[in-house]
């Protein structure tokens, strides 16, 4: 990992700044199983809100917000420290990216390269690979990239049955979207136990793969998240989209050795528009020129 691509992953983006709200974070622990065990507490994931008494009654929206209105939301809801244990119904709703974005936004306050990541988990009920979203920090002692989960508090390590540390995930806890294509395009394992509920299998191995990408550029949100809106006509993938997922799978693991970041950067922004999107702007009948 290259000088250029810490000090790119040291620096806050749009949605990991934490702008007028960094002031918060001045008494957050410094040790980071316990930064992660109050960035957990700050937020409701939608999908456990049942497990937290929230009543059936409750909206539960899912978007994916910067860490600033995060932060606006966090402290308009109970005013007091982060540290301060907060009731769940005194809590902002939102999904694993949430919690990723908070510590990926703490790591950088601190001047640690660290950078949201795309893929799936193997400590969730329900699918072998579960669609997640996770935090990566730069170890400057060993020289690599660790994982942490910030989404897993106790009630969800109870539940779970989890015995490690979330702040330092173990081999094989976490698959990125390209460790996972690969997995499953060697098939070491099986496609179609990667996926988000219904939906799974290479196509949505391959919405994730794209997302990590693009998350690498500090692009955490993406048209890819439209992914429910793809029709079933098109989640059939050619040949020649495999190959070209193999490719970027194979580049984006060995942007960590051998591959500088900036080669990655245009590859990124040639993918922003996912095809199910481009089919539907192909489609749109074309406007007469005003007059």
């Amino acid at each position: 990992m290259t000088s250029d691509a810490l000090q790119f992953y040291a620096r806050h983006d749009s949605l990991t700044d934490p702008a007028g709200f960094a002031r918060l974070y001045d008494e957050l622990p410094a040790a980071l199983p316990a930064l992660c065990d109050v960035l957990s507490g700050l937020i409701v994931h939608t999908s456990w809100a049942a497990k937290y008494g929230i009543p059936p009654e409750t909206p539960l929206p899912r978007d994916t917000k910067p860490v600033a209105e995060r932060l606006a939301e966090v402290a308009r809801l109970f005013d007091g420290p982060l540290v301060t244990e907060r009731p769940p119904l005194r809590r902002p709703f939102g999904t694993c990216r949430d919690f990723a974005l908070l510590l990926c936004s703490t790591l950088r306050h601190r001047g640690i390269p660290a950078r949201v990541r795309c893929g799936f988990a193997t400590y969730f009920a329900g699918r072998r690979y579960a669609d997640h979203w996770i935090c990566e920090y730069w170890q400057g002692d060993e020289g690599r990239w660790a994982m942490a989960d910030a989404q897993i508090d106790r009630l969800q390590r109870a539940s779970l049955g989890i015995g490690f540390d979330c702040a330092k995930l173990p081999n094989g806890a976490f698959l990125t979207a390209p460790a996972a294509w690969r997995l499953a395009r060697s098939q070491v394992a099986d496609a179609e136990e990667f996926g988000h509920g219904d939906a799974g299998g290479l196509w949505f191995l391959h919405v994730n793969l794209h997302r990590d990408l693009l998350a690498l550029a500090n692009c955490q949100v993406s048209a890819w998240d439209t992914w429910r809106d793809a029709d079933e006509a098109g989640k059939s993938l050619s040949v020649e989209t495999l190959s070209a997922c193999d490719r970027l799978a194979d580049l984006v693991i060995d942007s960590d050795t051998s591959v500088d970041w900036p080669e990655l950067r245009p590859i990124a922004d040639g993918v922003r528009m996912p095809p199910w999107q481009r089919r539907s702007v192909e489609r749109e009948p074309a406007r007469a020129p005003a007059n």
